[in-house]
């Protein structure tokens, strides 16, 4: 009986994890089209393709997480990772404004995903 409570918890944790990596290739993708947008010629096309492989590899891992964990729970944890990150992208790579408001919301952010990870099972 706890070898099966171990094999659910250990599957379970392995679902969080590959969801917070599929929110890590949001920002991936995301970050691909600011370059992309900086860029021109064969460098945009190749930044393009950067995006074309995160999207995939994002949502591939997002189905696969979404099959043991709550959908709405599982969009709503991968959505705040990619937000959460590249708003952090956006700030450090592309020089955009770190004023209160902004990360005051971005804490916000992350305390409801936390949130809700801990009042999902």
């Amino acid at each position: 009986m706890f070898a099966i409570f171990d094999l659910q918890l250990k599957g379970n944790i392995m679902n969080w994890l590959i969801l917070i990596i599929a929110g890590l290739f949001e920002v991936g993708f995301a970050a691909c089209l600011g370059k992309a947008k900086e860029t021109s010629g064969s460098v945009a096309a190749m930044w393009y393709a950067g995006f074309l492989v995160c999207l995939t590899i994002s949502m591939l891992l997002l189905i696969k997480a979404t099959q043991s964990l709550p959908i709405g729970t599982a969009y709503a944890v991968w959505t705040g990772v990619g937000a959460v990150g590249t708003v952090l992208i956006g700030i450090i790579f592309f020089k955009e404004p770190a004023d209160f408001w902004r990360l005051f919301f971005i804490v916000t952010l992350v305390g409801s995903i936390v949130g809700l990870k801990t009042v999902s099972h």
